[in-house]
């Protein structure tokens, strides 16, 4: 079977591309996705559109620790100024130590791990320096975009909309709407693609 074509640009397929969505932004923060293999070609990666949107962000493909083994290096070197977006024992909510970090002088390295609940807790065992770093989480205050998911929690959100909300909490002056709204874009791409009935059942 061969597979759709994609658009050269977006990456997603001809007849559901965003480039008309996507308007490129710049934060001071550095975002590192640390992304499970299994959701590189899942449909509703939000991943991939995350780094069309945001010029610095660095994906990296892994599970183990010999996958992220370069990553690992270069941020364990620069720990203080390294969280990691994961609800983990220790962790401290974000808007929390958001002051701090948005007044100092170094940019601050964000570490997001993309997969399901169950796939994101095993790359944070599998990978004990993460435990190493500050990890962080967001508020409670938080409602998903998606309405097309299925997800456990209400307050569950797509690893695009996280960091978008952890970016906002981080340089509360950045405007963050580049990335929501060509999230909407796929969203609706996602429904337009769906029966009609279906379609209305999401859209009620």
């Amino acid at each position: 079977m061969s597979k759709r074509p994609h658009c050269p640009h977006c990456d997603y397929p001809l007849n559901a591309c965003l480039c008309q969505a996507i308007l490129p932004m710049q934060s001071d923060t550095r975002v590192v996705v640390l992304q499970h293999p299994s959701e590189v070609a899942h449909a509703k990666n939000s991943v991939r559109l995350l780094s069309r949107v945001l010029t610095d962000c660095e994906l990296v493909v892994g599970e183990t620790e010999q996958d992220f083994s370069a990553v690992r290096d270069r941020l364990l070197q620069d720990r203080e100024n390294t969280l990691v977006l994961y609800p983990a024992y220790a962790s401290i909510e974000l808007a929390a130590m958001a002051d701090s970090k948005a007044s100092s002088v170094n940019p601050v390295n964000l570490v997001v791990i993309d997969g399901t609940w169950r796939k994101a807790l095993k790359i944070y065992k599998l990978n004990p320096w993460l435990a190493e770093l500050q990890a962080v989480h967001l508020g409670e205050n938080y409602q998903g975009r998606y309405r097309i998911r299925k997800a456990k929690r209400p307050d569950s959100l797509s690893t695009l909309e996280a960091t978008a909300y952890a970016l906002a909490e981080l340089e509360p002056g950045l405007d963050v709407q580049p990335l929501f709204r060509a999230f909407d874009a796929l969203v609706e791409r996602q429904l337009a693609a769906m029966p009609e009935a279906v379609r209305q059942r999401y859209r009620d």
